[in-house]
């Protein structure tokens, strides 16, 4: 949840007759339970700021010093909020002088936590610094001190934390970088919350092998349209094979050498043989762009495919090649469309963002009425309507040259068994990424490729 969505879950339990100090005692039993359980009793300085962030960390405080452990708390002003000032007033342990405080062997942030939308002062930071550099184990209490909650934006130099406890629900900036690699280990307390959200992690697929009625084209026809760099077409043929597709063609111009015999080639000599091959009812996906160029013959083949109205994804060149007209070109079409940019296509597609991840991805989606996989470590997944999904399962190995490719024959797989976009993309991007740890940190796309197979195993 964002953070005004997490304000109003909270205002909504508040409304239900549970108080803000029954939540704030929850949440800071909760994370002072989750901290004994990961570190018993080890000597701990809690730094407690004026907000109910603040109030969690006194919380937290009492909870391990009735456990019998070491703890101190330091704070840099007194309480604010009235939820807070109640949390203190129970502390019975010894509050440090802000400067003079001296660290311990676990750091424990509850400085600032949801909410925060500007840099901590240097008078506030200097100190914080220093007693997180003093320290063995750090944990930080819903987020890290000087991190926004929505975007994954770094308001301050915060450094890395071994462990990040999130309170009632996750925050985007739990997962969205440049915010998620200083998180550490992610673990979530349950205060309560009950609420729709609009965002998710990706989710691990349930997938179903084939029944004894099934057949090549009852598990779906995926076609590529292959251009230029041939190499990048076979990559997303072969993926789309090995991920489940029941049959896979590639169209291609006349002397395109197949990559292996169980993938069919067929030539076309012009643009119109390819849009009427492309018509075929029988074809369940096509992919659109991977190695396709840039040059005007290349744009010529965007309007033969994009008038066919089957399932497509639409990568690399081909979005290269629509530029800023994308969203105008998908938006004329019915069919499932799944767009597959990595940034420097993004910025190419939608010139219009403001470098907030989760935001610009539904603001596309939306234009284009068509799903958003903006690829990265932090995976971030929209569709026309607002739902978004981002990946957790984050894998550096995929930055490798060709792995895209893989990606959008993988969610062609899917939305060849008639997935709508949204999901094939959610779906493709957990095999995609699972897949890469399978391979190991060094590997090729037909690495990559090969462990396709025992990824999907793990799903059915």
């Amino acid at each position: 949840m964002t953070a005004a969505e997490m304000q109003l879950a909270e205002q909504t339990l508040i409304d239900q007759g549970t108080s803000v100090q029954e939540l704030m005692r929850k949440a800071g039993q909760g994370a002072a339970q989750m901290i004994w359980r990961l570190s018993n009793d080890m000597p701990t300085l809690v730094l407690c700021g004026p907000g109910n962030n603040g109030g969690d960390g006194y919380v937290i405080a009492q909870w391990l010093l009735e456990k019998g452990v070491e703890v101190r708390v330091a704070a840099p002003v007194e309480p604010k909020t009235e939820a807070a000032k109640q949390a203190k007033s129970l502390w019975r342990g010894e509050t440090l002088d802000w400067n003079e405080a001296q660290p311990a062997q676990q750091f424990v942030d509850c400085l600032f936590g949801t909410g925060l939308t500007r840099e901590i002062g240097d008078e506030c930071f200097d100190p914080f610094l220093r007693l997180f550099a003093g320290a063995k184990k750090r944990l930080a209490i819903d987020l890290p001190s000087g991190i926004e909650s929505d975007h994954g934006i770094l308001l301050n130099a915060v450094p890395a934390f071994d462990t990040t406890i999130a309170l009632g629900a996750f925050k985007p900036s739990h997962l969205l970088e440049p915010a998620r690699s200083l998180m550490g280990n992610l673990v979530g307390v349950d205060i309560g919350i009950d609420a729709e959200s609009k965002c998710a992690f990706v989710q691990k697929p349930k997938l179903h092998a084939p029944s004894s009625r099934d057949h090549k084209y009852s598990r779906g026809l995926v076609a590529v349209v292959a251009g230029e760099m041939a190499g990048a077409a076979q990559l997303a043929a072969m993926a789309a094979q090995k991920s489940g597709a029941g049959y896979v063609k590639i169209y291609a111009p006349t002397g395109f050498q197949t990559p292996q015999p169980s993938i069919v080639v067929e030539t076309f000599s012009d643009n119109g043989e390819l849009q009427q091959k492309l018509s075929d009812s029988r074809i369940a996906a096509l992919v659109l762009g991977p190695g396709m160029g840039r040059d005007a013959r290349a744009l010529s083949l965007l309007a033969p495919a994009l008038a066919v109205e089957t399932s497509l994804v639409i990568d690399a060149d081909a979005l290269t090649v629509a530029g800023s007209n994308l969203a105008a070109m998908l938006q004329a079409r019915s069919a499932q469309t799944v767009a597959t940019p990595h940034h420097g296509e993004f910025a190419h597609i939608f010139p219009g963002g403001n470098g907030q991840k989760l935001v610009d991805s539904r603001k596309l989606a939306m234009e284009a009425d068509a799903t958003v996989l903006l690829k990265g470590s932090d995976t971030v997944i929209a569709d026309p309507d607002g739902q978004a999904a981002i990946s957790s399962m984050s894998c550096p190995w995929l930055s490798t040259a060709g792995t895209g490719d893989v990606l959008a024959g993988i969610v062609a797989s899917r939305l060849a068994r008639g997935l709508s976009g949204y999901m094939a993309a959610c779906e493709g991007q957990w095999l995609h990424s699972r897949a890469a740890r399978l391979a190991g940190p060094a590997f090729t796309p037909e690495m990559l490729i090969d462990q396709l197979p025992a990824t999907v195993q793990e799903c059915l």
